[in-house]
């Protein structure tokens, strides 16, 4: 439905734009809600893009350059006159002018800074890495303090008018800007009039510093329902908040993160819209790497060639082994991976992780491997080629419960991401152990087999 709206417009923009009415055209630009008016923006062509961005006003600069993807947005400010960009940037919530500043070159940063009115909000963000807290709070959020009556608090509030984004509660500091509670606004407004924060705040806050990983910051906003992440210096000063819609970003980033490195893609940053060029020259390495444990693969199949010479059938289920054996290794790869991400997994009760997905390939192995020994008896009327096909299964599906698991939490011991190359890894284990051990029981019962 929306994206059938944004088409609509998108034709009534192009429409407007070679009949010269600019004005027609933003105006059909403006009726989208931001969001959709960037992606409508974003296929527009540059030639278009070109005619509208001087005539936008201010307001809807600032929104268009907020919803836009990173490399947009900074694509767009490149181009704006420095005044102009300026007052954009003091439109926009500080961390967000401060993400478009950090994708900027150093000399054209100095300069946006210099003609902005509201550059001390933003510049204390511009040190912190975008993965961290501090990358992404905001220093735009409201704070009372603990003498403050609720009367007041209430007046307060109807001066400064919040913006929607601000959460419904609020932060108490003291004369020092230490933290020392937080208050929603359901208190405030029961409380009566002259009642001071203090006595209905909550003193235990949940906060993070401004070198808290991203991912720490998702999986504490997600598992304690806030809204809002106080960020504290180590003295207990508040520095800013982490809103939820910058939560948002966070889980999407990281979910794409995960799920490109379980599929042995490195950068987070590709797309379907990416290049050609950069899309082959970031996905190449993991392929060479995937066809080095492949020769691995074959090398294990090399050294049983008299056996497939002498029982030709085998090389026909040599693909079930690997295949069966991958998938349920990449089942508890990614239950780990998961479990690992959102803090689930200890790392000193991992052996029990470990046990437990034994067990489980283990049991899998002895079903999985029974019904495929049963069906190439049926195939082949061979009794003890499915034998041998079972139990090689079983060895490899066990295998698989314990590598899938063992792999991430050894790449979390070293402090490496544990998505990154775990599917290489735990592939290039699973197809060897399963090759060996089918070619060597086949060793084992030859005279039968033939």
């Amino acid at each position: 439905m929306e994206e059938d709206k944004i088409d609509l417009t998108l034709d009534e923009v192009r429409t407007a734009l070679e009949t010269g009415n600019v004005l027609d055209a933003i105006a059909a630009l403006i009726r989208l809600h931001p969001a959709d008016r960037a992606e409508a923006f974003s296929d527009l062509d540059d030639k278009d893009q070109a005619v509208l961005l001087p005539r936008l006003d201010i307001p809807v600069m600032a929104d268009l350059l907020e919803e836009l993807e990173d490399d947009e947005a900074a694509d767009v400010a490149e181009v704006l006159p420095t005044e102009r960009l300026a007052d954009v940037l003091d439109e926009m919530e500080p961390d967000e002018a401060a993400d478009v500043l950090g994708d900027l070159p150093p000399q054209r940063v100095a300069e946006a800074l210099a003609e902005m009115e509201d550059a001390n909000e933003v510049i204390p963000l511009l040190g912190y890495p975008d993965e961290t807290a501090g990358g992404l709070m905001t220093t735009s959020f409201i704070a009372l303090r603990p003498q403050t009556t609720a009367l007041q608090a209430i007046s307060f509030l109807r001066e400064v008018s919040p913006e929607e984004e601000t959460p419904y509660y609020l932060n108490v500091i003291d004369r020092d800007r230490r933290l020392v509670g937080i208050v929603g606004l359901r208190e405030l407004v029961i409380a009566e009039p002259d009642t001071r924060v203090e006595t209905f705040m909550d003193p235990n806050v949940i906060h993070v510093s401004a070198e808290t990983d991203q991912e720490e910051v998702a999986r504490l906003m997600v598992r304690y329902d806030l809204a809002a992440l106080p960020v504290v210096d180590p003295d207990g000063v508040l520095m800013g908040v982490i809103t939820y819609d910058d939560l948002m970003d966070v889980l999407e980033d990281e979910a794409t993160e995960d799920i490109y490195r379980l599929a042995n893609v490195s950068d987070p940053d590709l797309s379907i819209d990416s290049p050609i060029s950069l899309s082959v020259r970031r996905r190449l390495p993991w392929l060479y790497l995937n066809a080095l444990t492949a020769f691995f693969a074959s090398w294990v199949i090399s050294q049983f060639e008299s056996i497939i010479a002498q029982v030709a059938v085998l090389a026909v289920f040599l693909s079930v082994v690997a295949g069966l054996g991958g998938n349920s290794a990449t089942q508890s790869l990614a239950i780990i991976v998961r479990a690992i991400a959102l803090g689930e997994l200890e790392m000193d009760e991992a052996w029990r992780t470990i046990l437990k997905e034994a067990a489980i390939g283990l049991l899998q192995g002895i079903f999985v491997g029974a019904v495929a020994g049963f069906g190439v008896y049926l195939w082949k009327g061979n009794a003890v080629m499915g034998l041998v096909l079972g139990l090689a299964l079983l060895g490899n599906m066990l295998v698989a419960g314990i590598i899938g698991t063992l792999v991430p939490v050894g790449l979390k011991a070293l402090r490496l991401d544990p998505a990154l190359a775990s599917s290489v890894l735990v592939t290039a284990v699973t197809d060897s152990v399963g090759f060996a051990l089918f070619l060597t029981l086949a060793v084992i019962f030859l005279p039968h087999l033939r």
